[in-house]
């Protein structure tokens, strides 16, 4: 859309085309109309008429006018700089009304125009182009975006659900956009072979290209640039972003522990499911090899907070051995069902081995095996396994980039129960899993890291305790043989004899497949991978970590 032009009061308007919409703009008493054709504008005031009012409020779903309107009117006045009008049409107005305002105040952003594409029901992308200028230097900035039309319930009138993801698609509510000098100096990182490390090279490694500056940009010897960078609120766990680079800054060298073998077939390996992450470690030093995710957004390898399912069984079968409630090879129930807390857990596909070992159970992956000593333990027992055997839930990693270490909760009845088979409160992500696996591998916990601690003199998280001998290799053994002839063998075929993997399923509320898990070493390799709505963890992810371990590093 353009500049809105002045109208001579004695002729007759003419349609402007503004971005794609026909609109008419008629000047008197010294304000502006802004209609739109194709489903008209409503007082934006939200005022109305008395009789209005006697009407019923719409619950109706949105009519497709309804959508492109709203749509419309809310575009058109982002446009024209009428952010009031803007904000107006949204669920938010005052929320609406700071962001647009920083958009061009803050962010320096001018020139807008705005595209509008094909609607799909409620949903209208756009795409936006714009200026960027600072002290004299402009940059072009472009993007796409997207807005949903919703009624609101008071009176079912159309609105824009407001999110700061409609300006811009890398913010989220609490973040802002900002241009001037960075702040932060841009970094140059390296792999551990030396060579650079880009975002155009690893897709994957955007998010961690933004942790490691936040991280270390102060501190690796670069000089700030100018830029337009997302500055994150102060409840978000995600990394500043640079959007527009108006004039470059030096950037300082930091040297990470990534392989380029391993991280360029991570990359490829995860672009065979839609919603891959995956994670490879190194057992003996606790080095990151690989970090990989389909999607470039979040980063759920080593940020994300999802039940595990199975493969938490690695976990709760060292605190059962290590209580002697379970042995590898002594019979252990795996009845059909199993009553705990006034829930009736069950088996996939509602199995039972009869007569069966403790590593029969763990290698089909038995649900009511574990449930079924649920009786016997503390409501904290699988907590501090977690926390002082596996270093996970504690809060304490310092990987060089953000990261989340699990988490393990204190749970009583129900959910205590289903803590031992990955689902309740248990929360976890690939570099969490693959850490489990690297510690039953390497005999201890050694904390994951992507940068050496030397490079900033940080404290590295430690384990209070190590599992017994004896544990320690009914653990191995059982993994061992779950990867030869359990649920993880078709995947780990060709990689033993030093080896071992556990899979897991992970059930979703509202989602028709299990999230799939699959977690294994080889070798001095571990690592863990998830494929979210993936169903079975041994058919969807066991693969892409098999692949990565056979590969080497």
């Amino acid at each position: 859309m353009g500049k809105r032009r002045r109208v001579d009061q004695r002729r007759k308007p003419k349609p402007a085309v503004l971005g794609g919409m026909i609109a008419v703009v008629v000047v008197g008493a010294g304000f502006g109309v802004y209609a739109l054709y194709g489903g008209g504008a409503a007082a934006e005031d939200g005022s109305s008429s008395a009789a209005e009012k006697a009407k019923s409020v719409k619950t109706s779903p949105l009519s497709a006018a309804e959508v492109k309107s709203t749509a419309e009117r809310f575009l058109a006045a982002w446009q024209q700089g009428r952010l009031t009008r803007a904000a107006a049409t949204t669920t938010d107005a005052k929320a609406a009304t700071a962001l647009l305002t920083g958009y061009t105040k803050d962010a320096r952003i001018k020139d807008v125009t705005i595209t509008p594409g094909t609607r799909t029901g409620a949903k209208v992308p756009f795409s936006v182009k714009a200026t960027v200028t600072y002290k004299g230097t402009s940059k072009p900035f472009t993007y796409d975006s997207a807005l949903m039309v919703v009624r609101r319930v008071k009176d079912g009138k159309p609105l824009v659900d407001w999110h700061s993801a409609v300006l811009h698609p890398d913010l989220g509510d609490g973040d802002s956009l900002v241009t001037g000098a960075s702040g932060t100096p841009p970094i140059k990182a390296f792999d551990r072979d030396g060579g650079e490390i880009t975002e155009a090279k690893y897709p994957s490694l955007g998010t961690v290209l933004d942790g490691l500056r936040e991280k270390f940009g102060k501190t690796a010897g670069g000089k700030a640039g100018i830029e337009l960078r997302v500055v994150r609120g102060k409840s978000s766990k995600s990394s500043d972003k640079t959007l527009v680079e108006l004039s470059k800054g030096t950037p300082g060298p930091v040297k990470t522990t990534l392989s380029p073998a391993l991280q360029t077939a991570a990359e490829r390996q995860v672009m065979k499911q839609e919603r891959a992450s995956v994670v490879v470690l190194r057992p003996s030093t606790g080095e990151i090899l690989a970090v990989a995710n389909t999607s470039h957004g979040f980063n759920t390898a080593l940020q994300g907070s999802l039940a595990p399912g199975s493969t938490m069984k690695v976990i709760t079968s060292s605190l059962l051995i290590e209580k002697g409630l379970a042995s590898a090879d002594e019979a252990h129930p795996c009845p059909k069902y199993f009553t705990y807390g006034g829930w009736k857990f069950q088996n996939d596909d509602k199995f039972s081995i009869k007569g069966g070992t403790f590593k029969a159970s763990f290698a089909r992956s038995c649900n009511t095996a574990f449930i079924s000593q649920a009786p016997e333990l503390e409501n904290d027992d699988l907590t501090k396994q977690a926390q002082q055997v596996f270093g996970l839930g504690l809060n304490n990693w310092a990987i060089g980039v953000p990261s989340f270490d699990g988490a393990v909760p204190v749970q009583s009845a129900a959910q205590k129960a289903a803590e031992l088979i990955g689902q309740g409160g248990v929360r976890m992500n690939p570099l969490n899993m693959a850490s489990v696996a690297a510690t039953v591998e390497g005999g201890t916990f050694r904390q994951p890291y992507l940068v050496s601690a030397k490079a900033d003199n940080r404290t590295m998280a430690t384990a209070s305790r190590t599992m017994s001998a004896g544990t320690l290799s009914q653990l191995r053994d059982l993994m061992r043989y779950t990867a030869a002839y359990g649920t993880a063998a078709e995947a780990m075929s060709g990689l033993g004899p030093d080896y071992g993997a556990k899979t897991g399923s992970a059930e979703v509320d509202g989602q028709k497949k299990a999230n799939g898990w699959f977690t294994a070493y080889r070798g001095d390799l571990a690592a863990a991978g998830v494929v979210q709505a993936g169903g079975h963890g041994g058919d969807t992810a066991g693969p892409i970590v098999a692949s990565l371990l056979k590969s080497g590093g």
